[in-house]
């Protein structure tokens, strides 16, 4: 990697991680689509973005729990099924066209989840905290974990939209369940990808400090109000660039 590109990828890092970590995201999604629009080998994407997680989702987490965001008896029943899910999917090679077709379709998902958020989904909700049946809790886990191991996300793109639809959490609420499970189902994946020899860049340590800036930037804000319109349809943008090409190279 050129320095020119090493460049954009620590901007684009810190504001993603910035964005994403303001509503209890760790940026998995967008890391994955800025480095599929350099061309990283997918063999470094998966554990790149899935280190990455722990880094912000660590943050995030803690800031939510501080806050009183944290529904721990809620969380339990997604984190049970969806850790060793996480852990198996990312024990899974897939083929490259394969994972450029899955982590595409992801990436189009993600847009328009944040295209959602932008135009105002969630953030009208009253913050709540209903009961989550524990059962669909466990199937939801299991399906979001072995998702985000196969694909190298930490899953909370899929979690919060769920929380939010089902009304079992408000905006900060499905923020301060979605940083731990994040950080959960990226160790796991982890695990997996590192035993399935996947491989981590030498220029690891420039991105983990982009990160975490944007992460105490993002969970800063993110506790007071929620990320503006202009940059998630910014971002949401991005995405879209990056699931089309991932797709039609597949």
């Amino acid at each position: 990697m050129s320095p020119q590109e090493l460049i954009v990828l620590v901007a684009a890092f810190f504001c993603i991680a910035a964005l994403y970590s303001s509503v209890g995201h760790a940026g998995a999604s967008g890391y994955l689509a800025i480095m599929a629009l350099l061309g990283v080998a997918p063999a470094t994407m998966r554990p790149t973005a899935l280190a990455l997680n722990l880094i912000v989702a660590t943050l995030a987490t803690y800031r939510f729990w501080r806050a009183g965001w944290t529904r721990w008896s809620a969380l339990w029943p997604f984190v049970l099924a969806s850790v060793p899910c996480a852990y198996v999917g990312g024990r899974m090679q897939l083929p490259v066209s394969g994972y450029r077709a899955l982590v595409g379709i992801v990436l189009l998902g993600s847009a328009a989840v944040l295209v959602w958020r932008a135009r105002g989904g969630g953030g009208a909700l009253a913050e709540r905290a209903a009961m989550v049946p524990p059962a669909a809790a466990v199937g939801a886990g299991g399906v979001i974990g072995l998702l985000s191991g196969l694909t190298g996300t930490g899953g909370g793109i899929f979690l919060s939209p769920l929380l939010l639809f089902a009304g079992w959490a408000g905006p900060r609420g499905a923020a301060g369940l979605a940083a731990p499970f994040i950080w959960a189902n990226s160790l796991a994946g982890l695990a997996g990808v590192q035993w399935a020899s996947g491989s981590l860049p030498p220029y690891l340590p420039w991105l983990v400090a982009a990160v975490l800036a944007g992460g105490w930037l993002g969970t800063l804000f993110g506790l007071t109000r929620l990320p503006p319109r202009t940059l998630l349809g910014a971002l949401s943008a991005v995405l879209v660039v990056a699931g089309l090409k991932l797709l039609f190279t597949a």
